[in-house]
């Protein structure tokens, strides 16, 4: 792997690691529609910055699965996943971040019925939510896949594998248990379980050798 491609990937991915956790510690809290048109600009300023990160986690992940490729190419699979959740979860931030304030900024105090709103916003609430879980769970197949060649292959750091698996098998029971991963706790949690995993790959990348794969 070229030295200067794998380097700048790392670079991105910490860079958009650093905008989702700036993203998330900026994320406001939900309310009526009078409240969210109240907070109109921060939403809007904390999802901008989650659109943004999107393109520069997606090239960081190409440069991580380009660093575990194998001969069988499965690193690429795991992008390719990560590609249906970054997509999704544009979506999520769009619904969410833009298209709700600006509807509370719209319609609050009208004299449109109020179960018509509510039924309005229960709609984007499930597009957004569903988008999310869409996120949640193509991020962990494709963590779990990267986490797999790096215990079998040894590539930058088995350790990370490790925590990779454990990351996977918490979100899972979370899953499984029907934890709620769509409110701003649920999904905060997730996303900065991941960005500590992207931020230690993203260093990984940087300062880590290329070396040959065999499988």
């Amino acid at each position: 792997m070229e030295k200067q491609f794998k380097k700048a990937s790392g670079i991105s991915l910490l860079s958009g690691a650093v905008l989702a956790t700036l993203t998330m510690a900026m994320h406001p809290i939900g309310g009526s529609l009078t409240e969210i048109a109240g907070k109109k600009g921060i939403f809007m300023f904390s999802h901008a910055l989650a659109i943004l990160s999107i393109p520069f986690i997606a090239f960081g992940f190409w440069g991580l699965a380009t660093a575990l490729a194998t001969k069988g190419r499965v690193s690429f699979l795991a992008f390719s996943v990560t590609c249906i959740g970054l997509i999704a979860v544009m979506i999520a931030g769009t619904v969410n971040g833009f298209v709700l304030p600006m509807f509370a900024s719209n319609y609050a105090g009208s004299t449109v019925d109020g179960s018509v709103l509510q039924a309005i916003r229960d709609y984007g609430w499930l597009l957004g939510s569903s988008m999310d879980y869409f996120f949640i769970v193509a991020l962990s197949l494709a963590i779990l896949l990267w986490s797999v060649i790096l215990i079998v292959v040894g590539q930058l750091s088995r350790w990370l594998g490790y925590y990779g698996l454990l990351m996977v098998v918490v979100t899972l029971l979370g899953l499984l248990m029907k934890f709620n991963f769509t409110t701003v706790l649920g999904f905060g949690l997730f996303i900065f379980s991941l960005v500590s995993w992207i931020i230690i790959a993203a260093i990984l990348l940087i300062i880590t050798p290329s070396k040959n794969t065999s499988l």
